[in-house]
């Protein structure tokens, strides 16, 4: 929804990704490739997130997972694969716990 200011500036509400997904795959051709590549899409999600929210660059992220500022770019970009490894010190850097689970 958006709102109008006093100067008739358009203001934009931030979007939940829950709810962006959710419009998003009432499409097929979205939903088959959500399907394929979407665990690692929310996963890009989470870290730019977690990065954000801790006002860090991405060259300071980079440092602490010993990586270059590139990789993590590919990576917030979903055009980086995972390893368990990786997400590991990306957990550790932020001081949370990486979980997996099979459901």
């Amino acid at each position: 929804m958006n709102k109008k200011n006093n100067k008739n500036i358009v203001i934009e509400k931030a979007t939940d990704f829950d709810d962006f997904l959710k419009n998003e795959l009432k499409t097929k051709k979205l939903k088959k490739q959500y399907e394929e590549f979407g665990k690692e899409l929310e996963i890009a999600y989470q870290i730019n997130k977690l990065r954000r929210d801790k006002k860090m660059s991405q060259s300071t992220l980079a440092k602490k997972i010993g990586t270059t500022q590139s990789n993590v770019a590919r990576m917030e970009s979903g055009q980086q694969n995972f390893t368990i490894g990786i997400l590991t010190r990306i957990a550790n850097a932020f001081g949370k716990e990486l979980k997996i689970s099979i459901n």
